[in-house]
């Protein structure tokens, strides 16, 4: 028999835990009045038994700190190329809207440049996630991937306030699954330069003639987006 090491000591060796194991076990048994059939084994078994968990969690949190430095390393670089995309909102002067002129070249959600058409009627902006989860509902009830285009639509979406980790692993995942194109505003500075005195908490839909805004509405329902559209 193995000699009582003290609960506190430090002599404990690997071929005394492996006994204390397999006691623990069941793989060996004692007798009902053996020595060891005490609290101070017991205890002892406990103490093994939360090394073991301690063991575990620290893996588990190894691999999970491995697993978050690998999704920063993947999906914490960004595809946009500022020097390849641009917007232009005259007079320079004034704050967007009605009367004022845009041309622009942005990406879509597959990283292919747009430029907006001369024959534009309506451009759709989308400035957060609520009103994103509008357009996306609205769009669900138009099956057709050429909906926008037959009404001579373009929508824009700004992500520039998004993380880009944030943006790639979960918003741009499901802006992909859109059949239609969704132009994207990366640039701080251009969406700063559209939102100036507009209505950011709703689906704003402007009306254009010859690249100049003749109108702006807004919706906040589904429904009412198609109205307008």
């Amino acid at each position: 028999m193995p000699p009582i090491v003290p609960f506190f000591g430090v002599n404990w060796n690997k071929r005394w835990i492996n006994f204390c194991e397999k006691i623990g076990s069941g793989i060996l048994t004692l007798a009902p009045n053996h020595p060891l059939n005490s609290f101070e084994y017991n205890a002892r078994i406990i103490v093994i038994k939360e090394l073991k968990m301690k063991k575990i969690l620290l893996g588990l949190l190894l691999l999970i700190v491995i697993a978050v430095g690998g999704l920063f390393a993947v999906n914490g670089r960004s595809n946009y190329d500022p020097t390849r995309y641009h917007l232009t909102v005259s007079p320079e002067n004034k704050p967007f809207g009605i009367g004022s002129s845009i041309a622009f070249t942005l990406p879509d959600q597959f990283d292919k440049p747009h430029t907006l058409p001369k024959d534009t009627q309506k451009l759709i902006f989308v400035f957060t996630k609520a009103t994103g989860h509008i357009f996306r509902t609205w769009m669900g009830q138009h099956e057709s991937a050429d909906y926008l285009d037959k009404r001579k639509a373009v929508a824009v979406a700004d992500v520039s306030g998004m993380p880009t980790v944030i943006l790639n692993t979960f918003a741009m995942p499901d802006f992909r699954k859109s059949a239609y194109p969704i132009l994207l505003i990366y640039d701080k500075q251009m969406a700063r330069r559209l939102k100036e005195g507009q209505a950011v908490d709703k689906v704003i839909v402007m009306t254009l003639k010859e690249g100049k805004v003749v109108r702006i509405d807004h919706a906040d329902t589904p429904e009412a987006l198609d109205r307008l559209l």
